[in-house]
């Protein structure tokens, strides 16, 4: 007799699903035919499944042979409540620090192979640089694109980069580029000129999770404001910057100290 669970089986599903759940247990991917032996069926099964995972952004091919997870899952799991909670309890945040270093700031995720802005704050002045909500930013030459990489694991920084260069972006980086993601990381925070607009420095810091990883960067585009009354220099900003991030991390479950 029919049972309800076999009425409604999908069986092209029930594969797909079987190899997400698979290669989210496994560091270094797996070949085909391991795939075909953990789960109890023949190699041949799964070759147009897995096709099908790699061209949709789930899956990545390692050394030519070995599949693994990309980072996709994680970009859609993010992308809806726990974006919008993000930026619901940073938002006073950053009004805040807007308020005291008289600049602008934004907030930007990781999403899908973007660097998206998902929160900005507006000067509170005549001049600031401003960045729309919704924009998708380099992950290569902006401070919050430094800072999301620095903050991961290498085999994530790469799952990053290769689904960020598979939207169109592929430039040679050299060994010193991973070099400056670790010093971000030491140091925790990124200083660097705009590599878009002439004399903006990017101030960047991680919004960092319960695991340690960035799961947004806090970034002021920083500009030098003359005349302005009380306007903190570069280096107190970054500092006001560091100390908010770190407010917004404890408040997101990351397990450190706050500075007295």
């Amino acid at each position: 007799m029919e049972t309800e669970d076999d009425r409604y089986r999908a069986p092209a599903l029930d594969k797909g699903l079987d190899i997400l759940e698979l290669l989210a247990q496994i560091d270094g991917g797996l070949t085909q035919a391991e795939i075909a032996k953990r789960l109890g069926r023949s190699p041949n099964e799964f070759y147009r499944m897995l096709d099908r995972l790699v061209r949709r952004g789930y899956v990545t091919r390692l050394d030519g042979d070995r599949y693994s997870l990309t980072l996709k899952l994680f970009g859609l799991a993010q992308l809806h409540v726990p974006v919008r909670r993000l930026v619901s309890y940073a938002t006073p945040f950053m009004r805040e620090l807007a308020e005291e270093t008289r600049q602008a700031n934004q907030l930007a995720v990781f999403d899908r192979g973007s660097v998206v802005v998902v929160a900005q704050q507006e000067a509170p002045g005549y001049w600031g640089i401003s960045i729309r909500v919704g924009s998708h930013i380099s992950l290569y030459d902006t401070g919050s694109g430094h800072v999301l990489l620095a903050f991961r694991s290498q085999d994530e920084r790469q799952m990053m980069i290769n689904e960020y260069s598979a939207s169109g972006e592929q430039p040679t980086l050299e060994s010193e580029f991973f070099e400056r993601l670790d010093l971000i990381r030491e140091r925790g925070y990124e200083v660097m000129p705009s590599a878009q607009t002439a004399g903006v420095f990017n101030l960047s810091a991680p919004v960092l999770g319960p695991d340690g990883r960035a799961i947004a960067a806090l970034t002021i585009p920083y500009i030098s404001l003359v005349n302005v009354p009380q306007a903190p220099e570069m280096a107190e900003t970054q500092e006001m910057l560091t100390r908010t991030s770190r407010q917004l991390s404890k408040l997101a479950g990351a397990d450190f100290e706050l500075p007295s």
